[in-house]
Parts: C-alpha cells; sequence; structure tokens
C-alpha cells in the first residue's frame, strides 16, 4: 500500500508550536506515513533523531511576535501572510502532501485551500468558538497604567473590537484570492480548517454544539531532547522539588526575581535558565540548566512554576503536580483558567509580580492537598487520551476540503 504523505507546518515564533506538531509527528508509522515537516530555521537542536523530511519556510522573529503580544497589537499583517502563502504555495507544490497539519500557520487557511490540500489546524481548546471562556486583560498597556479590577472591565468591553482589528489582516488577504471572509471573530480565524484538533480534554475545556469536523486530541507532551545536567541525581533526597520554566514566551526575564522569591524556603528549584540567568549568581537553594528534560523534571517535582502556557502546564499535570503559572499574554490566562477550574493549580500576574506572593502562593500550593489531589485526577483524565492515536484515527478516514 502506498504511504500517505503527511506534512506538518509549524509557524516557529515560539518553541511551543514547533514542539506540538513534532511530538505528533514522531507518533505516525512510517510504514503507513511518509512525514515532513516544515519550520524556519534556527530549531535544528531539536530534531535530532526524528528521521522526518525536513523542509524550511520563513516565519517572523520571535521578538516581533512577543512585542506584538505585549501591545495588544496584531501579530500579522497583510502583507506578511500574503508572503508567507506564496512561501507555503511553494512547499505544497515540492511537497504535494495528502494531508498539511499547521499549528498557528494562519496563512494554511488560504494556500491549502488553493492547493486542494485537505487542511488540519493544531490548536488549544480554549481557543475555540465552541468553548466558553472568561477573559482577564493580559500584560498589556491597559493593565499598566489602570486598577487592574477597572483593566479588566475595559478589557472585556473592548474585546470584541480588538478581536476584530486582529482578525482583518487574515480576511483581507483571503478576499485577495476570492476566499470568503471569515467574520471579526479571531477564534474563527484561529479554527479555520477542514479539521481541527484541540489539543486540550473537554474536561477541562468543555464545549457546546461541537462540529463534527471539531475534535479533541488530549494533551501533546513534548520535550526537548536534552541530556540531565550534572547536578541531576545529587539533589537533596530529603526537600521538596520546585521545578521553575519560564519558556520562550516573554517571562524569561522574571526568573531571577522568581529564585530569589523561592531562596527561603526549604526547598530544591530546579530551573531552565534559556540561558537569563548567570549560574554564578543563583541562590543556594537552586540549580540550574539552559534546558531540561520538562517531563522527567515535572515527575521529580512536587509543584511547577511557569509563564501558565499550555505545554508545562500539561507535563505537569500529566505527572499529577499543581501549577503555578505566571502569565502574560492572553494564551496563558485562557489555559490557567482551565487549571484554575480544575483547582490544579494557581495564577498570578507577571506585571504585577512581588516576591512575597509569590513566595506565598508556593506555600499553599506545596503544603495544602487539594491542588494535588486536584493535579492527580487531572492526571488519570490525560489517560483516557492518546493524541497520537487520535491523530491516525483522523488520518486513516478520507480528509476532504
Amino acid at each position: 500500500m502506498e504511504r500517505k504523505k503527511i506534512l506538518f507546518v509549524a509557524e516557529a515564533v515560539t518553541l511551543a508550536h514547533v514542539g506540538r506538531p513534532l511530538a505528533l509527528a514522531q507518533t505516525l508509522d512510517r510504514q503507513r506515513y511518509d512525514v515532513h515537516f516544515a519550520c524556519a530555521p534556527g530549531y535544528e537542536q531539536f530534531f535530532s533523531g526524528s528521521e522526518l523530511s525536513r523542509w524550511s519556510i520563513d516565519s517572523i522573529p520571535s521578538a516581533r511576535f512577543l512585542a506584538a503580544l505585549a501591545a495588544g497589537k496584531p501579530v500579522y499583517d497583510a502583507a506578511t501572510l500574503r508572503r508567507y502563502v506564496l512561501d507555503d504555495q511553494r512547499l505544497l507544490q515540492a511537497v504535494r502532501p495528502d494531508v498539511v497539519i499547521g499549528d498557528f500557520r494562519l496563512s494554511l487557511s488560504v494556500s491549502a485551500r488553493l492547493a486542494g490540500v485537505p487542511y488540519v489546524g493544531l490548536i488549544n481548546a480554549y481557543w475555540s468558538p465552541y468553548v466558553a471562556q472568561h477573559y482577564t486583560v493580559p500584560a498589556i498597556g491597559l493593565a499598566r497604567v489602570l486598577p487592574i479590577a477597572l483593566a479588566d472591565r475595559l478589557f472585556r468591553l473592548a474585546r470584541p473590537l480588538a478581536f476584530a482589528l486582529h482578525s482583518m489582516p487574515l480576511n483581507r488577504v483571503r478576499r485577495g484570492y476570492g476566499l470568503r471572509s471569515l467574520g471579526r471573530d479571531l477564534r474563527r480565524v484561529y479554527t479555520d480548517a477542514d479539521h481541527v484538533l484541540y489539543a486540550d480534554i473537554p474536561e477541562l475545556f468543555p464545549s457546546h454544539d461541537l462540529p463534527i469536523t471539531h475534535s479533541y486530541l488530549g494533551p501533546v507532551i513534548w520535550s526537548p531532547p536534552t541530556g540531565l545536567p550534572s547536578w541531576w541525581d545529587a539533589l537533596p533526597a530529603a526537600r521538596q522539588v520546585v521545578y521553575v520554566t519560564l519558556g520562550s514566551s516573554g517571562q524569561g526575564a522574571l526568573l531571577p526575581k522568581v529564585l530569589q522569591a523561592l531562596a527561603p524556603l526549604p526547598v530544591t528549584v530546579i530551573a531552565a535558565t534559556a540561558g537569563m540567568v548567570d549560574p554564578g549568581l543563583l541562590p543556594s537553594n537552586a540549580r540550574a540548566a539552559a534546558y531540561l528534560p520538562g517531563m522527567m523534571a515535572a515527575q521529580r517535582a512536587a509543584l511547577v512554576i511557569c509563564n501558565g502556557g499550555s505545554p508545562t502546564s500539561q507535563q505537569a499535570l500529566t505527572a499529577g503536580v499543581p501549577v503555578l503559572g505566571i502569565a502574560g499574554n492572553l494564551d496563558q490566562y485562557l489555559n490557567m483558567h482551565g487549571v484554575l477550574a480544575a483547582g490544579a493549580g494557581a495564577l498570578l500576574r507577571s506585571d504585577r509580580l512581588n516576591e512575597e506572593q509569590l513566595r506565598d502562593t508556593a506555600l499553599r500550593l506545596l503544603e495544602q492537598p487539594g491542588p494535588r489531589e486536584a493535579a492527580r485526577k487531572v492526571a488519570q483524565q490525560f489517560l483516557r487520551y492518546d493524541a497520537g492515536a487520535r491523530l491516525a484515527r483522523l488520518l486513516a478516514q478520507p480528509l476532504r476540503r
């Protein structure tokens, strides 16, 4: 039987958008699927041993993406998306896939349709128009100049207009190619695909009136292929471990403050720094490495402190460990609302962070049994979902445009 050719396309503005499709690509049976992977250069170290056919495409720099999030501005303008469409078309013409699977590659809304290739979109459930959400003002200028309660109310009033502004660039590009508008709801823009897969579970993010073209994959767990640091086997056995990783989505500069807040506690801190902290300035109870195998670190920890994003939160919850999310952008707040609803963690604002508040919150999550019990319950729910198997079942079906 001829192998079906599958092309994964990652919009490499953060490591998470590369790691998630890479984790899924590695689950597919190579006897049944010819698997290709496209993303921007700079991530070569994470493909070690993956045996994927690699392709290079353009993505905007991470710094530009994060700056737009911090300012509350649209991430892409129409000119960028038009360039993306042309880049996609060259890729699709070269690979000629049977199915293209995109992670935040919004231009596939146009290019996959022009090429006549079935398009599967990967997204978190909290961006779905079929999942109810509570919107909190992220760390944008509005929150910096006003009391949070007032900024929250104004943000909820302005949010539909903001979503409409963020939707305009792609709609403009679609009209240029004779495709209909997706409307003013950014969630429609983010979930425009022939089939949409949520990298979440409905127990955390329940949906309503879900169409048959939308389905839950379950958690997609990925850790960078990195070795263990020299100190890994020499950590004090009698102390609880706190795993700290603030990721690549803007909160990395807070890492020194987080480590100082935890310094007085009777815990051992293991931190993935991405080079944000001088190893010579670490508190005495902290150990650090540029990268750590996230799943192993979460399994060793009693608490995970992160930016509140989905990838690390899912690692922690898979290990049955509570999450302390220090959220900055809207995506992180939306994810943490699901964690909070489950009782499996706590949320702090990155733009209002102080050491005493962080220390008190960490102690509460370490000492009280409720959050750990809730995290363990989520871990049991996660066991019902095999993301790779669910993807394979979808790909075994005839996918129509």
